[in-house]
């Protein structure tokens, strides 16, 4: 089982960004999923991803 703010290891192979349809990276700093073609983060909250673009906040040039 997960930890409380991991995510099963399982479920980040299956998810894609609900807009562009690509693999995401997963940032375990952040909690939060990385969709580099859409150049969003989608954050995860008590372990479920919020696979919502409008809760998703966008990609700066910094972040690599």
């Amino acid at each position: 089982m997960p930890a409380k703010t991991g995510v099963d290891p399982k479920l980040l192979e299956l998810l894609v960004c609900p807009l562009t349809k690509t693999t995401l990276e997963y940032d375990a700093e952040k909690g939060e999923l990385i969709s580099r073609a859409a150049k969003l983060a989608y954050p995860i909250r008590d372990g479920i991803p919020v696979m919502l673009p409008e809760e998703a906040r966008p990609l700066d040039d910094s972040n690599k």
